[in-house]
C-alpha cells in the first residue's frame, strides 16, 4: 500500500469514522498534515443542537416548572408512564440522529472526540431532555477547554440525577458524584482518600436541577462549613473542588492517558503520555492543543499504531456506512446492531462507560460483525436476538414491548431495508485494471493486516462481471476478522 494512503486512512479512522467513499481518490496523494488541518478546521464550527423531544412532552415539563413542581411525584401514574415512553422514543431518535451526524458531518474530529467524552462522562437517565442537553454540552466543548467541559457536565441534569447529587444535602451528604468525579472523571483510582470524598461531597450539597433540566443551586441545602480537601481548608463550593482537582497534574496525566488509548494505542507509551500530559496541563487543559500534538506527530503514524485497535461497534457501523454509502429505509435498525454488539449510545453499562479494547469482541459479537455486511447487502433479516437486558433497553420493557408473552420471548426478527449506492463506490476503481482489483479493494478496506483466508476469497469470487467482482470482494472483506481492526 502507498505510504500516504496508509497514513491518511489511519488518520481518518482514528481522528474520525473512516474515509468516505467520495474522498478515496485523495488518499494516495494527500499530505496527512494538510488533511488533518482540513478536518480540524471543519470541526471547529459550532454544532447544531439536536432537539428531537416531543413538543407535548416539553409542554408538560414546562407546566411542572410553572407550577413549582421539581419532581414527577405529583403526576398520575398514566402521566409518568407517558413521559417515560416519550423519553424512550426521543432517546432512540437522538441516537439515530447522532449516528447520521457521525456518518455525514465534515466535523469528524469533533464528533469522534464527542464519542470519547460520551464514554468518559457516562450517564443514563431515560430522560430525553437531559440527554440531548448533555450531548450538546459535550459536542460544544469537545475540542475546547477541559475545565469548562468538566464544570458544564458536572452541572448538567443528566449527571446530577445519574449520580444522585440532587439528593446531596447539608447534614446528609451523598458521596456518589464526589467519588466518581475523582475516580473516573479527573484523577483516577488510588489518587485520593476517603476523607477527600467526604469533604468534597459536602461542597457539592445544594447542586440540583429544575424540571427542564437546567442547573439550579439551592442555598438552603448547601453545607457552608469549613472543608479540608487536598491539604487546603476553606468554605469550598463545588466549583472550588473542581478547580483544586484541575490543579493536580495527575488529572492531566489521567485524561491524557485515556485519550492516548482511545486515539493512538491501547498500550500507552508512558514517556509520550507524560510529555503530552505536561503540555496539556501547561496549556490550561486545551483539548484542541492536545489533539494537535498527537495527530501532528510522526510517531502517530508508526506501524505499531496502525491496524491494531478493535473498532468499537459505533465506529464499525458508521465507518462501514462511510466507506460503502447506503440509504437506510429503517435507520432505527442500527439500534438493534448496537445492542447486539454491545454499545448502545445513551445507555452505558455503568458510570465507568464502555471498557473498549478487547472487550468489544467475543465469539458472538465477532460472528455477528462478520455476518452483517452480507445481511446489509441483501436487505436480509437479523435472526439473532439481543439479550433482554433492561439496562440496554432503557426501560422499553415497561413501555414499548408487546404484552403478549410469546412475542416477548420470540420477537420478530429485525430487517435491514437498505439500498447500497454502489455507483459512488464503484467509481473509485475505474482506473484499476482487473488484475489489481482485489489488492486495491483490500488496501482500502483493511489497515495493514491481510485476511487469513485471502486465497480462498479470491478463488471463489464472483467472476460474472467486473462490477460483480468488486461487490463480492467488498462484502467478503468487510466480513473478515481483519476488518474489525483500524
Amino acid at each position: 500500500m502507498h505510504g500516504n494512503q496508509l497514513k491518511n486512512q489511519h488518520l481518518w479512522w482514528r481522528a474520525g469514522f473512516g474515509p468516505p467513499a467520495d474522498r478515496v481518490h485523495e488518499l494516495a496523494q494527500r499530505d496527512p498534515k494538510d488533511l488533518f488541518e482540513e478536518l480540524l478546521k471543519a470541526s471547529l464550527v459550532k454544532p447544531e443542537y439536536f432537539d428531537v423531544a416531543d413538543p407535548h412532552l416539553k409542554e408538560m415539563v414546562d407546566s411542572l416548572q410553572r407550577n413549582g413542581k421539581v419532581r414527577m411525584q405529583g403526576l398520575t401514574p398514566e402521566e409518568r408512564q407517558m413521559i417515560r415512553k416519550q423519553s424512550v422514543q426521543g432517546i432512540y431518535k437522538l441516537n439515530v440522529r447522532w449516528l447520521q451526524e457521525m456518518t455525514d458531518s465534515p466535523a469528524q474530529i469533533r464528533e469522534k472526540m464527542s464519542l470519547f467524552w460520551h464514554g468518559h462522562f457516562a450517564s443514563k437517565t431515560v430522560n430525553i431532555l437531559y440527554d440531548q442537553e448533555m450531548l450538546q454540552v459535550i459536542r460544544e466543548n469537545a475540542l475546547g477547554n477541559f475545565r469548562q467541559l468538566l464544570l458544564d457536565v458536572s452541572q448538567s441534569a443528566s449527571m446530577i440525577r445519574f449520580l444522585n447529587n440532587d439528593q446531596n444535602k447539608v447534614g446528609h451528604p451523598n458521596e456518589n458524584f464526589a467519588r466518581e468525579l475523582m475516580e473516573l472523571f479527573t484523577l483516577g483510582r488510588g489518587h485520593y482518600t476517603e476523607t477527600d470524598v467526604k469533604e468534597s461531597a459536602r461542597a457539592f450539597t445544594g447542586w440540583g436541577t429544575n424540571p427542564r433540566g437546567e442547573y439550579a443551586f439551592h442555598p438552603r441545602l448547601h453545607d457552608g462549613g469549613q472543608k479540608t480537601f487536598f491539604g487546603k481548608t476553606g468554605d469550598f463550593s463545588g466549583e472550588d473542588i473542581i478547580h483544586i482537582l484541575l490543579d493536580q497534574k495527575q488529572t492531566a496525566r489521567f485524561i491524557t492517558g485515556k485519550i492516548y488509548r482511545f486515539f493512538v494505542n491501547d498500550n500507552p507509551d508512558e514517556e509520550k503520555v507524560n510529555l503530552l500530559a505536561q503540555r496539556f496541563y501547561e496549556s490550561g487543559y486545551d483539548i484542541q492543543d492536545l489533539l494537535v500534538a498527537i495527530f501532528s506527530s510522526s510517531w502517530f503514524y508508526d506501524l505499531k499504531n496502525i491496524g491494531t485497535q478493535i473498532k468499537s461497534p459505533v465506529l464499525w457501523m458508521v465507518g462501514m456506512r462511510r466507506q460503502l454509502p447506503m440509504e437506510l429505509q429503517n435507520p432505527a435498525v442500527q439500534l438493534m446492531v448496537e445492542r447486539l454488539l454491545g454499545q448502545v449510545l445513551f445507555a452505558p453499562p455503568n458510570v465507568a462507560g464502555w471498557p473498549g479494547g478487547k472487550h468489544w469482541i467475543d465469539s458472538s459479537s465477532l460472528m455477528m460483525r462478520m455476518q452483517l455486511p452480507a445481511i446489509i447487502e441483501q436487505s436480509d433479516l437479523i435472526l439473532t436476538q439481543p439479550k433482554e437486558d433492561d439496562d440496554l433497553m432503557m426501560g422499553m420493557q415497561e413501555t414499548e414491548l408487546p404484552r403478549n408473552p410469546k412475542r416477548m420471548r420470540n420477537p420478530a426478527p429485525a430487517m435491514f431495508r437498505t439500498r447500497i449506492l454502489w455507483d459512488q463506490y464503484l467509481r473509485n476503481f475505474d482506473s484499476v485494471v482487473n488484475a489489481d482489483l482485489y489488492a486495491s479493494i483490500r488496501d482500502l478496506l483493511l489497515q495493514k493486516t491481510m485476511p487469513m483466508n485471502e486465497h480462498a476469497l479470491i478463488k471463489y469470487s464472483n467472476e460474472s462481471s467486473r462490477e460483480a467482482r468488486i461487490k463480492f470482494y467488498t462484502i467478503r472483506l468487510m466480513g473478515t476478522p481483519e476488518y474489525q481492526l483500524c
